[in-house]
């Protein structure tokens, strides 16, 4: 389409972005909960009779229904890929339906709070990790500069099979070796797992230098995510990702997503600690400021697909109680339990924020 074929993926952000962005970035933590610029969900209350409460240009739009979502989450949960619902998340919404806002200045974006319950935000965890991540053909930013090798030996990468041994899993001490040693020291995958793993992804190979997808056919896309993705946001079909990692005082620049070749919506989800989403208006004259928490979803459509947005803050000790022992099992009796695979990463997930940001890349052949 013409509007995404015309924008370089290249271009600087307008200052009065770049200004807004560096604000909070440098804003310190003791302020956040109190800045009047920042939208926080967790404190508007969708069954305030008047909307003369929300934030400024905040409005709920509509309510997403509960009941197919719940139907996902059983499938996704238990393999089921038969629509039949077997309740089994205990962590489900119990409201019938899940507020949507949207906002005046940003045309089609949609912010969906606590969209996907723990039980589904710690499974996907887990496949993202112990599963995604071990697969050889998703690339990190690790393959840029190192000889990444997996868990459990060398994989054919030809043939497409994979590893199926999680890097938790792995010997920590385990090195891995840079492809100039004159430029870059050797990593343990202790210092992968702790820091240098930045992101991770899955179906098409993003080039993040050149900013292009490559021409070669990419991995598929895992299937149950993808299917978990389109109970939720069925107009967009997910065929790449790119999981973000962060840790306290990591950044993501202000950028704009323009080198698919489709207007599909972008969909972006949200684990750990909490994270501060800088989005610019319309008319790129100004921009919002959201407080994006664990399980948070956000659908780019519209206008908004071609919106400048980064991330200029994490704020560390935010992450649910319930996820920050991840990927040691919620409620394990403690390092070493029997129950626990991984005991040398209990509490992992406490200083992590996790982003899941899924796009189209091409449009289905007309029939």
């Amino acid at each position: 389409m013409a509007q995404i074929k015309g924008i370089d993926a290249h271009d600087r952000p307008p200052d009065i972005i770049r200004q807004c962005y560096k604000k909070y970035t440098r804003l310190p933590l003791s302020e956040v909960d109190n800045d009047p610029g920042i939208i926080d969900l967790q404190k508007v209350d969708p069954e305030s009779e008047s909307q003369s409460q929300f934030p400024a240009g905040l409005t709920l739009s509509q309510y997403m229904s509960s009941q197919d979502l719940r139907l996902a989450f059983d499938a996704f949960i238990q393999g089921d890929h038969s629509g039949q619902s077997v309740q089994c998340d205990t962590h489900a919404p119990l409201a019938e339906n899940v507020p949507v806002y949207t906002h005046d200045a940003i045309s089609g974006l949609l912010i969906i709070p606590a969209l996907f319950p723990p039980t589904i935000q710690t499974e996907l965890l887990s496949r993202l990790f112990h599963r995604d991540l071990s697969n050889p053909l998703h690339k990190t930013n690790l393959h840029l500069h190192y000889d990444v090798t997996y868990p459990g030996g060398s994989e054919d990468v030809d043939t497409r099979t994979t590893t199926t041994k999680s890097f938790f899993s792995d010997d920590p001490t385990r090195t891995i070796q840079p492809k100039d040693l004159q430029v870059h020291k050797p990593l343990t995958v202790q210092n992968v797992l702790d820091k240098k793993l930045r992101w991770v992804t899955l179906g098409g190979q993003y080039d993040w230098t050149a900013k292009v997808y490559p021409e070669e056919a990419p991995p598929p896309f895992p299937q149950d995510i993808a299917e978990l993705l389109r109970a939720a946001f069925p107009q967009t079909e997910a065929q790449a990702a790119i999981l973000n990692l962060y840790s306290a005082g990591d950044t993501l620049s202000v950028h704009r997503d323009v080198s698919e070749d489709c207007d599909v919506g972008l969909i972006s989800v949200s684990f750990g600690c909490d994270g501060l989403f800088l989005v610019s208006h319309d008319d790129g004259n100004g921009c919002e400021v959201f407080r994006l928490r664990s399980g948070d979803a956000v659908y780019m459509n519209g206008a908004s697909r071609f919106a400048w947005h980064g991330v200029p803050k994490i704020l560390p000790s935010t992450c649910p109680s319930w996820l920050a022992d991840w990927p040691s099992p919620e409620g394990d009796d403690g390092p070493g339990a029997a129950s626990d695979p991984f005991p040398m990463w209990k509490g992992w997930m406490s200083g992590k924020r996790v982003n899941l940001n899924v796009r189209q890349m091409i449009n289905p052949p007309k029939p």
